[in-house]
């Protein structure tokens, strides 16, 4: 089983910046699509963006432009960074590993980001 701890979210005034990392356990973290979720209050997770094991992306279209996806295999991290941000960015980030597009691991605490002015 992978563990999942993600990092990096705050407090931010509408345009600003942040950048989440997610540090994963194990070994099999390579072999993995990996994807950062978000769930807002009374809303469902829902997948923001996903790099596969040879780094295709995709982002949601609400994100496009202002989001990226990376990962580094070797510190067995990924991360968000998140520009021009918006109050209804506003959630409880994740990550987890894909396969066939669902997630494949327990969540982890998740990071709170909060766009406020």
């Amino acid at each position: 089983q992978v563990q999942l701890v993600e990092s990096g979210g705050g407090l931010v005034q509408p345009g600003g910046s942040l950048r989440l990392s997610c540090a994963a356990s194990g070994s099999i973290f390579s072999r993995y699509a990996m994807g950062w979720y978000r769930q807002a209050p009374g809303k469902e997770r829902e997948l923001v963006a996903s790099m596969g094991t040879i780094g295709h992306t995709y982002y949601q279209d609400s994100v496009k432009g202002r989001f990226s996806i990376s990962r580094d295999n070797a510190k067995k991290t990924i991360y968000l960074q998140m520009n021009s941000l918006k109050p209804e960015d506003t959630a409880v980030y994740y990550c987890n590993g894909l396969s066939s597009g669902s997630p494949v691991w327990s969540w982890g605490q998740g990071t709170q980001v909060t766009v406020s002015s």
